[in-house]
């Protein structure tokens, strides 16, 4: 990795020669040349002088400062540059340590690996890491690079020092008219938000790419070898009242289950307002038509009872008769057998109560019998 610019750390009395590295890369990312569509031929940039109208070459061009709302511009040497008063040209001074948290993340610029410069400078390098490491603060100073001051941050990360370069506060411009005016908020829907965020679970770095480069380089590899390009998905357009209860809920839902499965969760769709209504609607229409619909069936029911009923009295009438002349008989021969059986139960009452007659009057009389007897 090349330096691309060298100093030293201020700390008290402390002075730690250090080179500067970029600690980021964005040649990665996509970028286009700009092309003659007529013919493909690559379009150049030129310096050209608005007075004379000539190309102006890189060793003429120079410096100039323009006032904001001034058409006139000033111009800047170097040499004028090197006589200002500029204490951080080439030394990062540290004027406090502070809590990290204290750092608005909007004022981070670019980012430098800071790495000592020689060996006398290791122990005091070790040392300063150490304890930013340790006490876990961040050191706040000023510094000069590539012609401007600007403001540093320096905090320890995987054993090195990394600086990164603040935007002055008054930079930064305000928040007035992006914020939404107060928004009522429901208790359930914060732990709805709250439970969705705790269901996500952590984020693997490794897994992080850019999925937009990849597309352009499958792309120009197609368009090189004469393929056919495969039309893109088109997504919804627009943006959409949702209603945030159910999304949220579906969110938490498909978090958990692609959690607890270890695959993709399903991504999650929100319910516009509007054909949540044409739903219910819906839902009473079809409601209406059931209960609609199991009127009829208790009507048709009815008029169908008789009818069955009628129908089922009529088939054995149809059938011949059977099964009415069958229960007839039934009746008839269960009431002749209850006759029968009741004559019989008269008759042996009767015949009890003959012979009982009989025995009585047979006692009563003896005498009687008697006399016939002997006189015959």
């Amino acid at each position: 990795m090349r330096s691309i610019w060298n100093g030293s750390i201020s700390f008290g009395l402390v002075t730690i020669p250090v080179k500067t590295y970029s600690a980021t890369d964005r040649t990665s990312s996509v970028s286009f040349v700009r092309i003659h569509e007529k013919d493909g031929a690559q379009i150049q940039y030129r310096k050209i002088c608005e007075l004379d109208g000539e190309e102006v070459p890189n060793e003429e061009v120079g410096k100039g400062y323009q006032a904001p709302g001034d058409d006139a511009i000033v111009p800047i040497t170097d040499e004028d540059l090197s006589r200002l008063p500029m204490p951080t040209a080439k030394t990062l001074s540290i004027l406090s340590f502070v809590d990290p948290d204290q750092i608005d993340p909007l004022q981070m610029d670019k980012a430098y690996y800071l790495g000592p410069n020689g060996a006398a400078a290791t122990k005091p390098y070790a040392l300063l890491r150490e304890a930013l490491e340790d006490h876990r603060k961040v050191a706040l100073g000023k510094v000069a690079m590539r012609g401007r001051e600007s403001l540093a941050m320096l905090r320890a990360h995987n054993g090195a020092i990394v600086m990164h370069t603040l935007l002055w506060p008054d930079q930064l411009r305000p928040v007035t008219g992006v914020a939404p005016d107060e928004v009522e908020l429901r208790e359930n829907e914060l732990t709805l938000a709250e439970t969705l965020m705790d269901s996500l679970g952590e984020l693997d770095p490794a897994e992080l790419h850019d999925d937009y480069r990849e597309a352009v380089e499958e792309l120009v590899a197609a368009k090189l070898e004469g393929e056919p390009v495969a039309p893109a998905a088109s997504g919804t357009s627009g943006a959409q009242v949702i209603d945030l209860t159910a999304a949220l809920e579906k969110s938490v839902r498909a978090a958990r289950g692609g959690r607890e499965a270890g695959t993709e969760a399903e991504p999650a769709s929100v319910t516009p307002i509007r054909g949540r209504k044409a739903a219910k609607k819906g839902e009473a229409e079809q409601g209406a038509a059931k209960k609609s619909g199991a009127a009829g069936k208790k009507a048709t029911a009815k008029k169908t009872a008789p009818a069955t009923a009628k129908k089922t009295a009529a088939a054995p009438k149809a059938a011949g008769g059977r099964a009415k002349g069958t229960s007839t008989a039934k009746k008839t021969a269960a009431a002749g057998t209850s006759k029968k059986t009741a004559s019989k139960t008269t008759a042996k009452t009767s015949t009890a109560k003959k012979s009982t007659t009989k025995k009585s009057t047979a006692k009563k009389t003896p005498a009687r019998k008697t006399s016939k007897r002997s006189s015959a």
